[in-house]
């Protein structure tokens, strides 16, 4: 009898050991935050990426200049989603109705970099650096 119950004790242990970290993980990466956002611990997150990259002028003969921009990538929480419109009017314009999240720009800065071309002049290139990023219903 006690032989028994020390196995079934030992397998209730081995399956709490085995259960339990996968329960961790489903519990991770299904948790969202309340806005419906993929969790601030997910690597894949709607977040700023930064890279570098070399500016010069498509015409002029200028000097190029490499500068540090900002690009808004990642997932958000919500769910795409397409559904059929009913219509009793025999043309559709719009035969479905569509949801969808996109990881965009949410705060930026206008920043400028001069260029000196040949014969002293100098152009002034604009661009928008991104500060933060948010995900909005695509329009």
């Amino acid at each position: 009898m006690m032989k028994i119950i020390s196995s079934v004790v030992n397998s209730r242990i081995a399956f709490f050991f085995l259960m339990c970290p996968m329960l961790l993980i489903l519990n991770c990466t299904a948790s969202k935050t309340e806005n419906g956002n993929v969790p601030e611990t997910d690597p894949e997150r709607c977040m700023r990426h930064h890279f570098v990259d070399t500016i010069s002028h498509p015409l002029y003969k200028c000097n190029s200049k490499m500068v540090l921009l900002a690009r808004c990538e990642g997932r958000c929480g919500q769910t795409s989603r397409a559904e059929p419109l009913i219509s009793f009017s025999p043309i559709l314009k719009q035969p479905f109705k569509s949801t969808c999240h996109c990881c965009r720009p949410h705060t930026s800065k206008l920043k400028a970099v001069r260029l000196r071309c040949t014969g002293g002049t100098r152009v002034t290139a604009t661009y928008r650096y991104i500060l933060a990023c948010v995900c909005e219903e695509c329009i």
